[in-house]
């Protein structure tokens, strides 16, 4: 059976900041909450590792329908009082084109968790958002997603046009893959990357179906909105449509790259979305990136829209997972007007532009520049392949070092910042770095901070019901099949 999707779609920010919490929070609306499903393996070792305030952990893995797998990830991880403050969190294997069942099934599992926890108690929709960047966990998590009774699945960061096909043969417990992205593969040599549900089942998979969920593709052209529709491997049931002021990683300016006096990438007109093209393909498509603001949702409707996508407006929600000290100090500066949101066109790994939020005297800045560089999760590494054929892994903003001994260039390693940590940081799950202390928050945020001062209006803080209330002010409210 489809999903009827709302007009409003909460963004699916960063590692954890968009959680079960806030998902739940926004779906018991009626509104389509979302999870991020970016390092929620890793994530969900770490609250476990935390003690589980509250257990909600093990009261949604004790759901989890895979036979022994929720036991022996208690087993593995789970510390009843918490690590003592100091202590490194264990850490799972890097991904690699290959890994252990078990490295897989501690994926489905987090996936199913998430999910399950933000379904509790309401009908309301839920979602969670992947990056097609990285590649190599997304097959497994979005099965442990569907094992939970996702309803939509939403991909940027990337061209997805295997995704639909891949959702396609999960629901039927069937064997897939997509070909794996290889820096400097011989001619004519392709790699692929295969999940088979068996494998975490460890028995045949059950026979009794899954629901496939709607599948949304986060785009900034109309251009690539249409080859998705026309192309993809399965169906593509509408789109993002994501503007440059967007929070977290933003595409790049299409054209030759120019940076302002700032070393922003600079858009220009035709990085404008044309809406006319966008409701020629026929497919519902929703917007986002500076939709945050009163009257916003009427103007994408009546530019032909289903709805906005809000991110920023969530993130720094009450139900939102940043790290709470960091919210509230976060938001103080926004009430002072101490906040600068810089497009950084090197910060992340990826290439892709990375919004970075700045403070007025932040104490962790002097943190992040003494930073020592160390790669220890490894979500953002690229695969290549080496010179004797073996296919291998590097990410610039590992030790220098490193990634010229792997071939890299020198100069691609200049002012990255290790994403992965900083954003788990974020959430009050930054690891331990003995006498440098634990690992600082790098904050990203949308473009937006007059429309967040403004729901602010000079308190501590505000709830994602308010959030909802402000965006579906003024606008009637509509549901869109898909």
């Amino acid at each position: 059976m489809q999903t009827a999707l709302p007009s409003l779609i909460q963004g699916g920010m960063g590692v954890g900041v968009s959680n079960w919490r806030l998902a739940h929070a926004v779906a018991s609306r009626g509104q389509l909450g979302v999870v991020s499903g970016t390092v929620l393996d890793t994530l969900l070792v770490r609250r476990l590792q935390d003690g589980d305030q509250g257990g909600h952990m093990r009261r949604a893995m004790a759901r989890f329908p895979i036979p022994g797998v929720a036991e022996e990830v208690l087993r593995k991880f789970f510390v009843s009082d918490g690590i003592a403050p100091g202590t490194q969190y264990a850490l799972l294997p890097m991904w690699r084109q290959r890994v252990s069942a078990f490295r897989e099934q501690v994926a489905a599992l987090s996936a199913f968790v998430e999910v399950s926890l933000a379904k509790e108690g309401h009908d309301g929709p839920v979602g969670i958002n992947l990056l097609t960047k990285v590649q190599m966990p997304n097959m497994v998590t979005l099965y442990g997603a569907m094992l939970a009774g996702v309803n939509v699945v939403l991909m940027g960061a990337g061209i997805p046009k295997e995704i639909p096909g891949v959702l396609d043969a999960l629901a039927q417990h069937q064997t897939t893959e997509m070909r794996f992205d290889v820096d400097h593969l011989a001619a004519g040599r392709v790699e692929m990357l295969t999940f088979d549900p068996a494998r975490v089942w460890e028995s045949a998979a059950p026979q009794e179906p899954l629901q496939r969920p709607q599948f949304l593709a986060i785009v900034s052209a109309s251009s690539l909105a249409a080859n998705l529709a026309r192309k993809s491997t399965g169906a593509v049931n509408g789109f993002v449509v994501e503007g440059p002021t967007a929070g977290g990683h933003n595409a790049p300016p299409r054209g030759e790259m120019k940076l302002n006096d700032r070393h922003e990438p600079v858009y220009g007109e035709r990085d404008v979305v044309d809406l006319s093209k966008m409701r020629d393909i026929g497919l519902p498509f929703w917007l986002a990136g500076g939709t945050g603001s009163h009257g916003a949702l009427q103007r994408a409707r009546d530019a032909g829209a289903a709805g906005v996508q809000v991110g920023t407006l969530f993130a720094f929600c009450n139900e939102s997972g940043l790290d709470p000290a960091l919210r509230t100090r976060a938001l103080a500066s926004v009430n002072r007007g101490q906040v600068e949101v810089v497009t950084d066109a090197l910060a992340s790994p990826t290439d892709y532009p990375f919004k970075i939020f700045q403070m007025q005297n932040d104490p962790d800045e002097a943190r992040r520049a003494a930073r020592e560089r160390i790669c220890d999760l490894g979500y953002l590494r690229t695969a290549y392949a080496r010179d004797d054929g073996r296919i291998d892994y590097r990410c610039p903003a590992e030790p220098v070092h490193n990634f010229v001994a792997k071939g890299g260039e020198e100069a691609k390693t200049d002012h990255r910042r290790c994403l992965c940590n900083g954003l788990m940081a974020n959430i009050g799950h930054g690891q331990s770095r003995g006498e440098a202390g634990s690992e600082p928050p790098l904050l990203t945020s949308g473009s937006e901070m007059d429309v967040v001062r403004e729901l602010l209006a000079g308190r501590a803080g505000y709830s994602a019901d308010e959030v909802v209330d402000f965006i579906m002010s003024g606008a009637t409210s509509a549901m869109v099949s898909v």
